[in-house]
């Protein structure tokens, strides 16, 4: 990856962060003042350092050195595709086999957890295009399709099909209605963001 393109993508974290916040007034607002901005592009430094030999423990000290700053743990090891976006971070823990598609946009408290201790892929797998609520867990190696939306407090333990709406504990597996816009009833039903 060059400088060029490296910038690239931390100025689509910074776009993304913009179009979903509301409460920003400035581009330099969010790059100054958002912990979940600054979580991301941390960790999209700490992942490169965990891909190169030797320096691991580099990206660890990195990632503590984050999560001791924003309040939100990404394990270098974890996979986050582009535009990327945490809003209100506090309590956000993404485990190392976690792998997050484009246009992911998460609330505060949520987990990617495991459920082994095995060395193998032990956290979910998130498509693109997903919204998971406020203290949603997603606990093991299942995995959350396209366009899904979680909703907050949820417990997702099972496999999520794409466009779906996942609400609960554990989560339950509804669809839109007819032609209802996936992104519209996120709107409508306040569980999802909250």
């Amino acid at each position: 990856m060059t400088l060029r393109s490296a910038l690239a993508v931390l100025r689509e974290d910074l776009d993304a962060a913009i179009a979903r916040d509301p409460a920003t007034s400035s581009r330099l607002e969010m790059a100054l003042a958002s912990p979940g901005l600054h979580a991301i592009w941390t960790h999209r430094v700490a992942h490169r350092l965990w891909q190169q030999p030797g320096t691991k423990l580099v990206a660890r000290l990195l990632s503590q050195l984050s999560r001791s700053l924003t309040g939100v743990e990404i394990h270098p090891g974890a996979v986050i595709g582009r535009r990327f976006f945490i809003d209100h971070g506090m309590g956000v823990v993404i485990g190392e086999t976690a792998e997050v598609g484009d246009d992911v946009m998460i609330y505060h408290g949520v987990t990617l957890g495991g459920r082994s201790l095995r060395r193998e892929k032990r956290h979910p797998t998130v498509g693109s295009r997903v919204t998971i609520g406020a203290g949603a867990r997603i606990l093991g190696p299942v995995y959350i399709g396209d366009d899904v939306q979680i909703g907050a407090n949820s417990v997702v333990v099972k496999d999520i099909p794409a466009g779906a709406i996942a609400t609960g504990v554990p989560a339950t597996i509804r669809f839109p209605k007819g032609n209802e816009d996936p992104y519209e009833a996120m709107f409508k039903d306040p569980a999802i963001w909250i």
